[in-house]
Parts: C-alpha cells; structure tokens; sequence
C-alpha cells in the first residue's frame, strides 16, 4: 500500500513508500512495514523504534523526534493507528451495517438479544464482545471486550468478506479512550447505563462518561436510556438520530409499562411513536434487566427498519446467554445462579431479581477484582448484603494484590448484623455454599460469569463454575448419605 494512501486522514506524509505492512509491535515488524510508536499504561512503544528499523520498518509514526530516519511526527499515536488500520483493511465497516453498545452493564446480553431477533429477520450477523466473536454461528475466542484496532479491523474485514449484513458490537470505554474504533462509522449506538466501573483506568466518572459519549458522537442513530443519569451527557452535541427509552415513567420514544415479572420471563406492554410500533412483548428471561435490555434492543431495531411483528416473535423465542443469569441444573431442590456480576450496580440487579423469586434463602458467594477500581469493594458488600442471607465473600480474579486485603475491603461494607464466611479459595467457597444450600435456597455464584479461568497472583489457572458445581453436588450427596 501507498504511504500516502495509508495515512488517508491521518496526516500528508513528507515523503512517498509502498508498505508492506503495519505493527505497533516492534516484534512484529518485517521489512518495508510501517511502526507506529505507542505510549501505552505500561510500555512506551517509542523506547523500540531503533529495534524496529533494524527488523526492516522502513516508516516511524511517532509522537516526538527521535532523531530517526523514516519517522513521521503526529499528535496522539494511538488515534493514528486506529485510521491506519482502517485503511490498511478497505474500511469494511462500510460493506455492513455496525451497531455499538456501551454502558456499564447489559452490553453482553443486549448483543446477544439484537443478534438473535437481526437472524431471526433473515440476515447474517457478526457478533463482537466479552465471551467471544462470531460470524453468524461460528464462534471466534475474545480477548478484549472491544479488540485493538489492527484485529478488530481484520476482524470486520473477515465478516464483511464471509457475508455478514451486521455486525453487533460492544463498546467499552477503554476502547474508545483509546481509539481502537477510530474512523468506524456506527449506524446506531446503544446506551444501557453508566454506574461506577473501571475508575482505576478513567480516575472520575465524568471522564468515563465522556469516553462512552464518544460512541454516540460516531452513531448515525443513538439509542439512549432515558431513565439513567448521565443519559444528558450522552445525548450532548450529537449531529444524528436521537431516540430514548424509558422502563420508569420518563418521556422517551419507546416507554415500557405494564411488566410483568416472572421466574421465567417478563413481559410488558410498549408504547412507541406510533402504532405499528407498539405492542406487548414477551422475553424468556428473568430480571428488570432485562426489560431494559430488550427495550434497548427494540428501540435499535424498530428505528432501523425492523417490523414490529417480526421482533416481537424473536423476543419470545430468545435464549439467555452464558454466564448472564445463567441457571445451573442440580436435580435437587435448590437453584444455582452463575451471573458476571463485578459492579455493585451489577450485583444489586442479579440479587435483588433473585431475592424476589427466591422461595428460601439467598446464598450470594462473590468477591472483587484485584487491580481494579477499589472504590466500589465496600459497596459491593453492603449491596449483597442488601438482598442475601448469607454471603460467602471469596476471590475473583485477585492478580497481583492479596486476596484476604481485598476481600477485608469488600467486607468493610458488610452490616455487622449480615451473616457472611470469608473463603479466600474460591473452589471452597462454592463447595461451602452449595453444601449449606436447603429445598428452596438459590445460590448465586457472583463475578465470574462466561469465564473459566482464574488470575492469581502466580498466573492463571482454570476455573469453570459449572464444573465445580457439579464437584460439589457430588460431595454433598456423599455427605448427605454419611458416605
């Protein structure tokens, strides 16, 4: 590719080369690529520009003068990369139509749910996210939430060129802080909610708040929670389509009323701009959650052409999604709930869903993310408290920090009146939870979610929830019998 064609909207480069490849990782390079140097939390890519020209890069995208010959000085590194990797690819965004979720919580599950009623309407869809990617049934491992810029190009890329007409995308603030979906264009952005989360990476809320409004800033179509707080922040200096949604009472375009809550669903009367547009739907999936979720959902796609009729069938055949309120068979006469909840609006959502159907006590086993927003470890304990009967306070991923300090933060929250047992092992915890549940109980396995691993300080090690339930239902039916 043509230098100048490369940095198509970056900046007009002082000379002229064909290249013949791009990496922000020296390793990576080859001769005749281009290097771009990228200041990041940890390593300053600047520091390998000489190790770069010496494995063939024949261009430097940089920040300052190094003094280096080939280098091309731009203002954010990072911005630049997201352009040239858009360019490097063709742009595929422009072959399908892309929808973005952002917000703290629901990213996953709405995805899952514009997924599901988009395929139900007949087209091939691309999903990007937490659990995994996929072109239509395909799955594809995820690494990040939101990929970094070169792979989730050559990701679009590859779905636009296996015939995908959306792509289903969510959002995350770090992406967009750091610019990994620089020069996509958003034919709609969704904003579930925004409640504390990552203030170890943004500092203050109104800088994560500002990194999701970016979203909305590159969406054709916003798609914005009317009953959330920061919804104004969200809706400011837009130059598109703006429509609201509304599960509380609040103006909006498309409101919810009349929910009906069950353990098996929920379902709701919605109003939308007109007629054609309103109507009760029904979704297989628990939780007030999920009536914001799926009200989301259906304001997206009843904005961007979807007939009501059709959405409202696929709503009522809808699957859950792994790791999300996810219910874990054991035969017996109590529930296990395995939920990604790590935030305390997260947590406070799955607790209060599952004490209101619980027919006996809430076991709530959960812990906090080590290396992570401190802040909200303390409102964690107190929002389980809240809602359980009992808490098993344990870890979740503990990385480098000592997990009996994290957990002593989570329970600084706890009420002294609140029964709760500290189990650092988290394999011992869901063991002691499951072996005190009783006919009735539900126990919620809060934290971990779709994932099976666990980071510890020595590395990681894996860890799926679903099989240690089934270890400990083992135990339990051998203690019960005094085998």
């Amino acid at each position: 590719m043509r230098l100048t064609d490369l940095l198509k909207n970056v900046c007009a480069p002082p000379f002229e080369a064909d290249v013949t490849g791009i990496a922000c990782d020296s390793r990576k390079v080859e001769a005749g690529f281009a290097f771009v140097c990228i200041d990041g939390v940890e390593v300053d890519g600047h520091k390998f520009a000489q190790s770069a020209i010496q494995n063939g890069a024949t261009v430097l995208i940089t920040e300052r003068d190094l003094g280096l010959p080939g280098q091309i000085i731009v203002p954010d590194t990072r911005a630049a990369w997201g352009v040239m990797s858009a360019n490097w690819f063709g742009h595929p965004d422009e072959r399908m139509r892309l929808i973005g979720v952002t917000g703290t919580n629901g990213k996953t599950s709405t995805t899952y749910m514009l997924k599901q009623v988009l395929e139900a309407c007949g087209r091939k869809v691309g999903l990007i996210g937490t659990i995994q990617s996929m072109i239509g049934l395909r799955p594809i491992p995820a690494c990040h939430t939101t990929p970094e810029a070169y792979e989730l190009q050559g990701l679009l890329a590859q779905m636009a060129d296996e015939g995908c007409d959306d792509v289903v995308m969510e959002v995350s603030s770090h992406a967009l802080a750091q610019h990994r979906v620089e020069a996509i264009a958003f034919d709609a952005g969704i904003f579930t909610n925004l409640t504390q989360d990552h203030l170890d990476f943004h500092l203050t809320m109104e800088n994560y708040a500002d990194a999701k409004h970016q979203l909305f800033k590159k969406s054709r179509l916003s798609v914005l929670n009317a009953d959330d707080p920061w919804e104004p922040v969200m809706a400011a200096d837009l130059t598109g389509e703006t429509v609201t949604f509304s599960a509380a009472g609040a103006d909006a375009d498309y409101a919810a009323s009349d929910i009906r809550y069950a353990p098996d669903g929920v379902d709701f009367l919605v109003t939308g701009p007109d007629k054609a547009q309103s109507g009760r739907i029904r979704v297989p999936i628990p939780g007030e959650f999920t009536v914001y979720n799926a009200l989301g959902t259906l304001a997206c796609l009843l904005s961007l052409g979807v007939p009501f009729d059709k959405a409202q069938a696929a709503f009522a055949s809808l699957s859950g999604v792994k790791g999300r309120a996810e219910v874990v068979p054991t035969g017996r006469g109590f529930s296990v709930v395995i939920d990604y909840a790590h935030t305390p609006d997260g947590l406070e959502k799955i607790c209060s869903t599952l004490a209101n159907s619980c027919e006996g006590h809430l076991i709530t086993v959960f812990g906090a993310a080590g290396e992570r927003d401190r802040g909200k470890r303390p409102d964690m304990g107190r929002i389980a408290a809240k809602y359980s009967d009992l808490l098993v306070i344990t870890s979740d991923n503990p990385r480098r920090e000592d997990p009996v300090s994290i957990i002593n933060e989570v329970a600084a929250g706890v009420p002294d009146d609140t029964l709760y047992l500290i189990c650092p092992n988290r394999f011992e915890a869901i063991r002691t939870a499951i072996c005190r549940a009783e006919p009735g109980d539900i126990v919620l396995l809060a934290g971990k979610g779709h994932e099976t691993y666990q980071v510890l300080k020595n590395g990681i090690i894996h860890l799926d929830e679903r099989e240690e339930v089934a270890k400990a239902l083992g135990m339990k039916n051998k203690w019960e019998l005094g085998t």
